[in-house]
């Protein structure tokens, strides 16, 4: 019971660092939000487009190492390595002079429709996107083996989560997100949990 608690919180806590990066989907669910437009829809694809994109990693990443156990190695040095550099990347954030805040302005979406369809762009033509939930989280995930389902039960959450608390609750987000000092802070325990998993997972490998 102890080890599936465990994995399924190491998988929220990837999750979620690998999701609150700052970025185009993050800033256009926010501003949906503020403007109480089509945040259902939005937040639902974004959503459910990450619990298939992680079940995905989480089931071919896992193949992969079942059919080829010397995979493991493989995959935990390369996902490390990503990880330990998207530490990295979050840790230089934190000094940048702007602090990288999350903006919401720019022109409204126009029509649910219209929201959809760049909701949908934004995330399956993000390179990114397929990177940090079918490769890192499939990394991690085939790391914790025979729980590997239950870290990416974890990922799901925090995906729902995060994308929620975030369309839904912008009216209150938006103002404090807006400014520099709380996204470096997000960004100090984005990078901090990223490159301790990432050489954790390189230690295990």
């Amino acid at each position: 019971m102890t080890s599936t608690i465990t994995a399924a919180a190491a998988g929220f806590g990837t999750g979620l660092s690998l999701i609150v990066a700052i970025g185009a989907q993050n800033a256009f669910v926010l501003r949906q939000g503020i403007r109480r437009d089509a945040v259902l829809a939005v937040v639902g694809i974004c959503a459910l487009s990450d619990a298939a994109l992680i079940t995905l990693g989480v089931g071919g990443v896992g193949a992969v190492v079942v059919t080829w156990p010397g995979a493991l190695t493989a995959v935990g040095w390369v996902g490390g390595a990503f990880l330990l550099c998207y530490g990295a990347l979050a840790a230089r954030r934190v000094f940048r002079a702007d602090g990288g805040a999350l903006r919401a302005e720019g022109e409204a979406a126009g029509s649910r429709r219209r929201a959809v369809l760049t909701c949908l762009a934004m995330t399956w033509l993000n390179p990114h996107v397929y990177l940090d939930t079918v490769f890192l989280l499939g990394s991690v995930a085939a790391d914790h083996g025979p729980l590997r389902w239950t870290f990416g039960l974890g990922a799901v959450l925090a995906s729902l989560c995060w994308f929620t608390a975030l369309g839904f609750g912008a009216r209150l987000l938006g103002r404090h997100l807006a400014k520099p000092a709380a996204w470096r802070v997000m960004d100090g325990l984005v990078a901090a949990t990223m490159i301790v998993l990432g050489a954790a997972l390189i230690a295990g490998s």
